[in-house]
């Protein structure tokens, strides 16, 4: 068929303040709506709950007082996981060169605090095995400064099996 075949209306342009509001505010729901799904996509959101078991009795075999989960720590595990897994690169600092500390800061952390950080194919059972088997990250995971953590992991969607994790422990 050749272009000639159909036959389109002739829309005339009538933009007022409505139509530009209406049409503004459906292009910023939008761009949240895709937002949100990409920040949704592999999150791990509550991962420290699913940890407090392991991670007392790691702290109770040393003669440590139990960490508490603590949501804005989980909050700053889960930035860091999202930014690793969007950079597709394990590691403490971000993009706009924001290492540990400023992180920490920004997000209303004071006091010591450390970030333990991994990626792969595991759970919950198995980062933190495998941090406990790496003596930085042990010590970090025993530090007696230390009284909550937040445990959050994040995956893209091109690679969903495989997560990128972040612990946050201060005091």
């Amino acid at each position: 068929m050749s272009r000639s075949d159909f036959s389109f209306p002739v829309l005339e342009p009538c933009l007022n303040r409505r139509t530009l509001v209406l049409g503004a505010g459906a292009f910023a729901l939008a761009g949240l709506a895709g937002c949100g799904s990409l920040s949704r996509q592999g999150a791990g959101g509550g991962a420290s709950t699913s940890a407090s078991a392991a991670m007392a009795g790691i702290r109770n075999a040393e003669g440590l007082p139990v960490l508490s989960p603590d949501s804005q720590l989980e909050r700053a595990a889960l930035q860091q996981a999202h930014y690793m897994a969007a950079s597709r690169s394990m590691t403490h600092t971000t993009g706009f060169g924001k290492g540990f500390p400023t992180r920490v800061k920004s997000n209303g952390i004071r006091g010591a605090a450390a970030e333990n950080i991994a990626e792969g194919r595991m759970d919950v059972a198995r980062a933190i095995d495998m941090w406990m088997n790496s003596p930085p990250h042990r010590r970090n995971m025993l530090d007696s400064r230390f009284h909550r953590f937040g445990l959050a992991w994040a995956s893209g969607p091109d690679r969903p099996e495989w997560r990128y994790w972040a612990m946050v422990l201060a005091s």
